[in-house]
């Protein structure tokens, strides 16, 4: 699929998922709920669908980096002990993924949005709980397992990655909204970046739909930040997780 010809409407509907899922992305994240249906359903097998999914996005993690500079320079240190365990666990996802064959990927699907989606819907009670119940601080050993743990999440899979990473950081005591913000689009893409290259030597990417779609995320991003004062998060959250569990229900 990575070369051959797409049709007008395929091109459409691809084009038209990036420019959601990064608007969505932009302002309250779930993007991959649009992009990688899209994918499957103009025929790209479901590893590459996946593996594609992530280069199309990819660009939206590091360019929010650049309105985060201060904040992610009083979070270098965190930063940087941590960024060790995000490749190490970036690159385990990846070669999972790769080297998991199309017919048990398949099977694994419905499974996996159903989990995304739970997580995403769950994401503002889940970071106020780990908030509530925050003890004193976590042994070091633990604190790298479950950032590893993270990091082969969102290189395999990743819908609902910030979500975790979001509830990491609230759990070691990083209360600052936006400095949460920027070491979680920091640490999605150092993730995502690692992946992205796993995928690109393994040859799993689908080239021209990934393209199409990228085109639109791109588009979709910027119009995402325009939008972003005038759509209420919330409802836009809503609205993913029905996409979501409509996609769920679909691949069952």
């Amino acid at each position: 699929m990575g070369g051959a010809a797409i049709g007008l409407a395929e091109l459409l509907l691809l084009l038209a998922a990036g420019l959601v899922g990064g608007a969505c992305n932009a302002i309250a994240g779930g993007g991959t709920f649009f992009t990688f249906p899209a994918l499957l359903h103009v025929g790209v097998p479901p590893v590459a669908a996946n593996a594609t999914s992530a280069i199309s996005i990819w660009p939206g993690h590091a360019t929010s980096l650049l309105g985060y500079r201060e904040e992610l320079r009083r979070q270098s240190a965190r930063l940087k002990a941590s960024a060790p365990v995000f490749i190490l666990g970036g690159i385990v996802g990846a070669a999972l993924l790769a080297a998991t064959g199309n017919a048990v990927f398949r099977q694994l699907i419905p499974w996996l949005l159903l989990a995304a989606t739970l997580l995403f819907a769950a994401g503002p009670w889940l970071r106020a709980w780990v908030s509530a119940h925050r003890g004193g601080e976590l042994p070091r050993a633990a604190l790298l397992a479950i950032d590893f743990a993270v990091a082969v999440y969102g290189g395999y899979f990743g819908a609902g990655l910030g979500i975790l990473l979001m509830a990491v950081l609230t759990l070691i005591g990083i209360d600052d909204v936006n400095e949460a913000n920027a070491l979680k689009n920091a640490l999605a893409t150092v993730v995502t970046s690692v992946a992205v290259a796993v995928f690109v030597a393994t040859g799993i990417i689908a080239w021209l739909p990934g393209l199409v779609v990228l085109a639109g995320a791109i588009a979709g991003g910027y119009l995402g930040a325009r939008l972003a004062r005038w759509v209420k998060p919330s409802v836009l959250r809503a609205v993913v997780i029905a996409v979501g569990l409509l996609l769920t229900w679909s691949y069952f």
